[in-house]
């Protein structure tokens, strides 16, 4: 793979990454809610399930091609199906202040990416366009599925820590604040239809 291949992956990589997506928002709107403690779990969910499905990709990619489009079709529609409810939750919450149980788990961050469409198409692109001409063996696929993980779980952090930056504006406008955060995730659920 030449240097010019490659610095391309990586500008496509930070992009998609660091873009609006389902769990952006969500780490986004954890933070703001929960705080960092109280939003840990769903935290480590989240990057826990990006890592297991750009794994998932890879071995898509290496030996069920001729599968994927279907499992895709499949995904994108329950995929939307989820996002359409976790935007309806996050229009509707409020602050939790205190000591409350709340919902921010690991389960929830670690399930939402596996109905998340974008990471799919993101891992899936980003093999099938840059590296799959250059290599098909399934150690190389994993291993920019894994730099791709990491790159997007950089991207989540600093969704998280400007989450943390606006929590004391947050908690006065939440409201607003919300429902911007519920219409970014239906305007993810339109473009993850488009496709």
């Amino acid at each position: 793979m030449s240097g010019y291949v490659l610095a391309f992956f990586f500008v496509y990589a930070i992009v998609n990454a660091f873009t609006p997506g389902p769990g952006n928002i969500l780490a986004l709107n954890t933070a703001t809610n929960y705080g960092w403690q109280k939003g840990k779990p769903l935290f480590w969910g989240i990057f826990a399930g990006y890592y297991v499905v750009q794994i998932v990709c890879a071995v898509f990619v290496y030996g069920v091609g001729a599968f994927l489009p279907d499992a895709l079709q499949v995904m994108k529609y329950a995929g939307a199906a989820y996002i359409l409810w976790l935007a309806i939750h996050v229009a509707t919450s409020k602050p939790e202040i205190g000591e409350g149980q709340g919902s921010a788990s690991f389960m929830k961050g670690f399930l939402l990416q596996f109905v998340n469409i974008k990471i799919y198409m993101f891992g899936i692109t980003a093999l099938t366009g840059f590296v799959t001409p250059y290599s098909k063996a399934l150690w190389t696929l994993m291993g920019f599925e894994l730099l791709i993980a990491t790159i997007g779980t950089i991207a989540t952090s600093t969704w998280i820590g400007a989450g943390l930056l606006m929590q004391k504006f947050y908690v006065e406008h939440y409201r607003i604040i919300n429902i911007i955060l519920a219409l970014t995730l239906l305007e993810c659920i339109w473009s993850m239809l488009q496709v």
